[in-house]
């Protein structure tokens, strides 16, 4: 439930953040949830930038950090999944991050256009949405005039469990690859924004 900021030459943790100490607020619905579905983190991914990172958690949230000399602080927290996010990826050259979860979506964020509207302080809680499902493989697009929400801009229903992802030009155009327990890596298209 903690991430850490390392020093690798003196091997020591140079800052940390307990991610459950972040989430418990009195009379929260999910602060009840929280003793059996703890924030336990499962990826981690550096924008190209190098002091912007993501951190996908079993909780189902995608929280954004920025690196500021020996510390970080925690700039963006959102829900995206009803499950716990298995992979986080910053896209090469843009703030642009994918994000896997146990419920078997894949989803794609602007981080860059929502950084600053949100969360600052522990205090605040972000707004929830719940996704539609289906289970048809296909992109759905997602359009919002809400300004508190962060919302994907494109949904994937890959339909199971997700172990890996990965972004690749292949032909000319971006691919999102996706590894499950099966044996085959899944190629969904991503339109260009």
């Amino acid at each position: 439930m903690q991430v850490m900021l390392w020093n690798l030459q003196k091997a020591r943790p140079l800052w940390t953040t307990n991610l459950q100490e972040c989430e418990v607020q009195e009379n929260s619905p999910q602060s009840a949830g929280q003793f059996f579905n703890p924030p336990l983190a499962h990826s981690l991914s550096v924008a190209s930038c190098g002091n912007l990172f993501g951190c996908g958690a079993q909780d189902g949230k995608v929280r954004i950090f920025r690196v500021t000399g020996v510390k970080f602080e925690r700039e963006l927290e959102f829900q995206g999944h009803s499950l716990g996010v298995s992979q986080v990826l910053f896209m090469p050259g843009a703030y642009w991050l994918l994000s896997g979860g146990n419920d078997g979506k894949v989803l794609l964020w602007d981080v860059n256009s929502d950084i600053g509207k949100q969360l600052k302080s522990p205090a605040k809680s972000p707004q929830r949405r719940k996704a539609s499902t289906r289970k048809d493989g296909k992109l759905n697009k997602v359009a919002s005039n809400e300004h508190t929400r962060v919302l994907p801009k494109v949904t994937i229903e890959h339909g199971e469990k997700v172990n890996w992802i990965a972004c690749a030009e292949i032909k000319g155009s971006k691919r999102v690859l996706v590894a499950d327990q099966s044996s085959s890596v899944s190629v969904y298209p991503l339109a260009e924004h």
